[in-house]
Formats: structure tokens, sequence, C-alpha cells
């Protein structure tokens, strides 16, 4: 085998490399001729190297192609944590923490996704985990909420360390995805909706009625020097958590936008370019791993999207993507700027082949 194998072109340059131990070759023989492939050789407590664009669903990781930090990751969002990330140090265990507010009631804030299980379903994600297909044929929504904190710093401050709530995923202005718990969990973000969803909380201060014309949309939207809109933090919040280095959000349309949730006539601004890109890759890539989460949005007989809450039978039926306010009447994100044409438009396209 030797003899034929370096009779063959550039096999000796591979035997060599394969004696120093870089690359593994595995020999294949076609009528009488040697094929050799080549793999990187794998030895214990090499690390795995990931990209920086992956989710993780069932412990498995899958692509995005946007920006994506884990709760794994330095810098991330963990919300399988029992301590309040924010508090002092020597203040946040969970005894500290029963202490100091009375909203934290459960040192979890997330459980099992039982209502959409049998009882054997139930045993088998506890004992042994979830299988894909499991939660592939368990999840059929996607739910859009803004987060009316502004930052996703601030989103985890509100949700974990105050509210006793969690969502898989946070978009921060400047696009990055922060994945807080792996998919198979059931989040804490949109009740009777939870145990069959995935939620994600986009950085944004939300919807105010139009006539509101002195109050959190002034504070935080704010003209530069050409006359454009962006984005000003105000002063009590000292960290932004804010990845990219002086970054500048800006609407993606630089005005306001109006429109009717809920019956109500409200304003809000836009999100802006980077989370819009996100999001569309994210959309794509949920779509893809989950079948049942239809690349679409609620629409009336007309086809024009359904801005009020849809009847309880219209929920159970429903396979998507949903607005929170879809889901329940005290809610209107992800309010009337949010672009879903461009979202879905932008997923499907991903997604054809």
């Amino acid at each position: 085998m030797a003899n034929r194998l370096h009779g063959c072109p550039e096999i000796s340059r591979w035997l060599t490399l394969a004696a120093m131990g870089l690359v593994i070759l595995d020999t294949v023989w076609f009528g009488g001729c040697t094929r050799t492939q080549k793999t990187p050789a794998i030895r214990p407590g090499d690390p795995l190297q990931r990209t920086g664009d992956e989710i993780v669903v069932c412990g498995q990781l899958f692509h995005t192609a946007a920006p994506v930090v884990l709760w794994l990751d330095p810098g991330g969002y963990d919300a399988y944590r029992v301590e309040r990330r924010f508090a002092p140090y020597d203040e946040s265990s969970w005894a500290a923490t029963t202490q100091a507010t009375k909203d934290i009631k459960w040192p979890n804030r997330y459980n099992v996704r039982e209502s959409v299980l049998s009882k054997e379903q139930i045993e088998q994600v506890r004992a042994g985990g979830w299988p894909l297909p499991l939660l592939q044929a368990t999840v059929d929504q996607f739910v859009i909420h803004y987060d009316v904190c502004g930052t996703s710093r601030q989103c985890f401050n509100i949700l974990h360390d105050h509210r006793n709530l969690s969502v898989h995923f946070m978009l921060d202005l400047d696009g990055t995805i922060y994945q807080t718990l792996d998919l198979k969990e059931r989040a804490w973000h949109a009740g009777d909706a939870n145990s069959r969803s995935i939620g994600i909380e986009i950085a944004n201060i939300g919807a105010y009625p139009v006539e509101d014309n002195q109050g959190t949309l002034q504070q935080w939207y704010q003209a530069d020097e050409k006359g454009a809109n962006r984005v000003v933090l105000p002063n009590w919040m000292k960290e932004s958590g804010i990845r990219t280095p002086n970054f500048v959000a800006r609407p993606m349309r630089p005005e306001a936008a109006a429109g009717q949730i809920q019956g109500k006539m409200l304003r809000m601004y836009d999100l802006t370019p980077q989370q819009y890109d996100s999001l569309v890759k994210l959309t794509a890539a949920l779509c893809r791993v989950f079948p049942k989460i239809k690349c679409d949005y609620p629409r009336d007989s007309s086809g024009q999207l359904i801005t009020s809450k849809l009847s309880d039978e219209q929920i159970q039926a429903y396979q998507g993507l949903i607005g929170h306010y879809h889901l329940t009447t005290n809610k209107i994100d992800p309010g009337p700027a949010f672009q879903w044409d461009l979202v879905v438009n932008g997923a499907r396209k991903l997604m054809t082949p």
C-alpha cells in the first residue's frame, strides 16, 4: 500500500504531514487507483472554535449569519443563574434577594414546556434532555416584543433581577443578538404562549399616544447637528452594554411612525437597520430549524396585518411570527413602526435555495 500511495501525485507530502500528526489520511480504492482524502487531526483537549453567529437548540449549534452572544460567552446574559446579575455581589444571592424584594418569588426564571407535553414526554425531557425532533414538533410561534428598556443590558436587568421573567433572545441597538437560554427551555415572556413559543425582546423604548409631545420619545430620540434623529441614552444609564464601539443608533426611518394598535393611535421610532438585519437572519434560521414556525405574520381575510389581539381560537391555531399584542389586549409591542413585511420577506429570501 505504501508503494501505491507514494506513486500518486502529492501523496508523499501528505504522508509527511500525517507523520507529524497534522492531518489524518483516509485512503479509498477505486479500480486499482488510490484516492486519499485529508481531514484535520483531532486531539483530546483541542478547542472547538465557533464563528460567533451560532444559536443553541437542544445543545446543538445552528448558524444565523448574525452576531450572537450566548449565555456561555464572556459578556453574555445567563438566565440560568439564580442570583441577581446586577446587584452587588454580597447582595446578589438567592437568600439576599428574597430579603431585598418580594417580586422575585422563584429561584428559576424558566421551566419545562409542560403544558404541551404528555406526562411521558415530561419525564423524558426531565430525565434525559430534549430530542430535537420533539422540540421541533412542540414550538410553532416566534413572539416579538420590544423591551421598553432601550438596551439589552437594561432589559436583562429588569427581567431577571426585578421581574422574575426571562426571554430566549434579546436584540440590542447595534444588532447584537443575546441568547440567554437554550431554546428547549420555557422562557417566561408571553403568558399562555410560553410553552409553544420562542421569544425575543428588541431594544426599543416603545410606542406612546400621539398626543404625548413632551414625553419619552423626545427624551430618547434627539436630532444631531445635521438634524438626523439618533438614540440618546439617559444619564442614569451609566453603562449601555452596547458591544460596538462608538455606535450611534439611528432609527431606520428618521421620523416617528404612527399607527393603530389595539384600536389606539400610537407613535414610535423604528428599529435600527442593524436590528432589522439581525432579526431577518435570526427569523430565517428559526423558521428553518423549526418547520412549524411559518415565515409569516397574522393577517386578516384581505391579507393585511392584524393590529389587535387575536381570538383565543385564532391564537390556538396560529403558527408563525406573532406580536405580543396579538396574544393579549394589555400589550402593544412590537408597535406601529415595526416593519413586518421587511422581516418576513427578507427571511423568506434567505430561506430560498
